[in-house]
C-alpha cells in the first residue's frame, strides 16, 4: 500500500517507487519483444555498412587502370549487352572516380544483370546477378525476415514498442539519488546497461524513426503519404499511371523517400522545359552528355525510357551512396521524345520531413562519408551490448531452479495511473501498431493471466 504522511497525502517516495515499478514492468515486457528484433536489426545493420563500404552494392567499387579519355558510354553500352545476350539496356551508372568501372543493368528473361566496364578500354571486368548478394540478404531480413509484408509489421511493431522501451528506460535511468561504492554483479550490470542505453538515446531515437518512415503503416500510410512531393508543382506535365517507386528493386530502396509516392512524368507531349538543343539525336551518350553540363559530375545514375510513355531518370542521391552530401540530391526527368525536361526535383523541393528523411536515410546507412561508418559500428555495436546485458541482469535476477519469468512486480497503487495513461496513449496515437500491442498485452493481462493462478504465478 502507499504509505500516508502526517497531513493524510501519500508519500511522495511511495508514489514515486510505485510509479518506477510500473515502468520497469512496461520495460521488461517490451524487452520481451523487441530484443531479438534489435539484435537482428543491428547485426544486419552491420552487415550492410560495411558490406557496402568494402565491396559496394552493385559492384561500384571494381577499380580500372584510367587510361586517356574514357570511351563513348554507348561504346561501353555495348559491351555489357554483348555479355548479356538477348538482354535489354536498364541503367548506367556513372563511376565515382576515375579509377572506377561503370556498372550497366542489362535485363534478361526476367532477370536483372550488373556488368563492370573499363570505361577507357570497354572491357567487360565483371557480370553479377543484381542484388543478389551479402548486402541484399541482409538487407531483405532487416525489412521483412524474409517474411514479406508478415516480417514488415513484425519489426515495425518491434520499433514501435522499441520507443516504449526507450522512454521508460530513460526514465529508469534518471538518477534520484547519488551512486556511491563499486558496484559487482548485476547491480554493476545495471549500471553498465542504463550508462550504455542513457548515451545511445538519442541515436536509437534517430534510426527508430528513420526505420519506422520506410514501414508498411506508420510509414507509407501516414507519414510518407502526407511528405511526398507534390507532382501538381509541375506544370501541364502529362503523368504516368506508375509511381516512383516502382524503380526500386525489391526490397533495396532506391528512389528517394519523398518522390517514392509520386507519379512519374509521361512522355509523348510538347510539355517541359528546354533541354536537350532542338533537333540533337536523344541518345545514351547525348543524354549523358546533357547531365553532365547541368552538374551531374562523379557518380549518378541514368534510367532508360521503359515504353512508350517512359522518360530518361538522372538520378543522384546520399541514399543509394552517390554522393555523401544529401542536400545535393538531384532527380530529373526527360521526355524520351523531345528531350524536354518534365521533372526536376531538388532538395530544396521537398517537404521538411523529406528533407529529414534524406539526411536521416543517408545517416541511418553510413552513407555520409568514414565518420558515419565509424559512429553507425559504435551504435550497433551499443546496441548489441544493451540487448545482451539486458537479458543478463535478468538471469542473475531470476529465481534459481524455477521456470518463471520473473517479471517485476506490478504495483498494487498507482496514485499517477492517469499520467501513465496519457503515456500510453501519445504512444498509441504515434505508434499505431505499438498501440494495438500494448492494448493486446494489457486485455490480455487483464482477462486471461488475472484468471488463471498458475499462468501468473509463471509471468510473476
Amino acid at each position: 500500500m502507499v504509505s500516508i504522511n502526517a497531513s493524510g497525502a501519500p508519500d511522495q517516495a511511495a508514489r514515486g517507487q510505485s510509479f518506477y515499478f510500473a515502468a520497469w514492468r512496461w520495460h521488461f515486457y517490451a524487452g520481451l519483444y523487441v530484443i531479438p528484433f534489435l539484435l537482428m536489426l543491428a547485426t544486419t545493420g552491420l552487415i550492410m555498412l560495411w558490406t557496402s563500404a568494402l565491396s559496394g552494392r552493385d559492384g561500384e567499387w571494381v577499380a580500372v587502370a584510367p587510361l586517356g579519355a574514357p570511351q563513348a558510354v554507348s561504346v561501353q553500352a555495348e559491351a555489357a549487352l554483348a555479355a548479356v545476350p538477348g538482354g535489354a539496356l536498364v541503367q548506367y551508372i556513372a563511376p565515382r572516380a576515375p579509377d572506377l568501372a561503370a556498372i550497366f543493368r542489362v535485363d534478361a528473361e526476367g532477370a536483372a544483370h550488373m556488368v563492370a566496364v573499363d570505361p577507357y578500354r570497354a572491357e567487360v571486368l565483371a557480370t553479377f546477378s543484381r542484388r543478389a548478394g551479402l548486402y541484399d540478404l541482409a538487407n531483405e531480413i532487416h525489412g521483412t525476415l524474409l517474411l514479406g509484408v508478415t516480417g514488415d509489421r513484425m519489426i515495425e511493431i518491434a520499433a514501435s514498442l522499441a520507443m516504449v522501451l526507450l522512454a521508460t528506460g530513460l526514465y529508469l535511468w534518471w538518477p534520484r539519488e547519488p551512486r556511491v561504492g563499486k558496484a559487482r554483479g548485476r547491480a554493476l550490470w545495471k549500471r553498465l546497461h542504463a550508462t550504455v542505453g542513457a548515451w545511445t538515446a538519442l541515436l536509437l531515437a534517430v534510426f527508430l524513426v528513420s526505420g519506422l518512415s520506410w514501414a508498411g503503416i506508420w510509414g507509407e500510410k501516414f507519414v510518407q503519404a502526407w511528405s511526398s512531393f507534390p507532382a501538381e508543382k509541375w506544370d501541364n506535365v502529362p503523368l504516368s499511371d506508375s509511381v516512383h517507386a516502382g524503380m526500386n528493386h525489391g526490397a533495396a530502396k532506391e528512389v528517394p523517400w519523398a518522390l517514392e509516392q509520386t507519379p512519374m512524368p509521361a512522355s509523348g507531349s510538347q510539355a517541359g522545359a528546354k533541354g536537350l538543343p532542338e533537333g540533337a539525336p536523344i541518345t545514351l551518350d547525348t543524354v549523358v552528355a546533357f547531365a553532365r553540363s547541368i552538374g551531374f559530375d562523379g557518380r549518378f545514375q541514368l534510367n532508360l525510357p521503359s515504353g512508350d510513355a517512359g522518360v530518361w531518370t538522372l538520378s543522384r542521391d546520399s541514399m543509394s551512396n552517390d554522393s555523401a552530401d544529401p542536400t545535393s540530391d538531384h532527380t530529373l526527368h526527360l521526355d524520351r521524345f523531345t528531350g524536354h525536361v518534365l521533372a526536376d526535383v531538388r532538395f530544396a523541393d521537398y517537404s521538411v520531413w523529406g528533407k529529414g528523411m534524406a539526411v536521416g536515410v543517408a545517416f541511418h546507412e553510413g552513407d555520409l562519408g568514414a565518420w558515419n561508418v565509424a559512429l553507425n559500428t559504435l551504435f550497433c555495436l551499443s546496441v548489441i551490448f544493451l540487448c545482451l546485458s539486458g537479458v543478463v541482469m535478468w538471469w542473475l535476477r531470476r529465481p534459481a531452479g524455477t521456470l518463471r519469468l520473473a517479471a517485476p512486480p506490478l504495483p498494487r497503487d498507482m496514485p499517477r495511473w492517469p499520467a501513465a495513461a496519457l503515456v500510453g496513449l501519445a504512444v498509441a496515437l504515434a505508434f499505431p501498431l505499438a498501440g494495438v500491442t500494448l492494448l493486446a498485452v494489457l486485455a490480455f493481462d487483464q482477462l486471461v493471466v488475472a484468471r488463471l493462478p498458475a499462468l501468473r504465478r509463471a509471468l510473476s
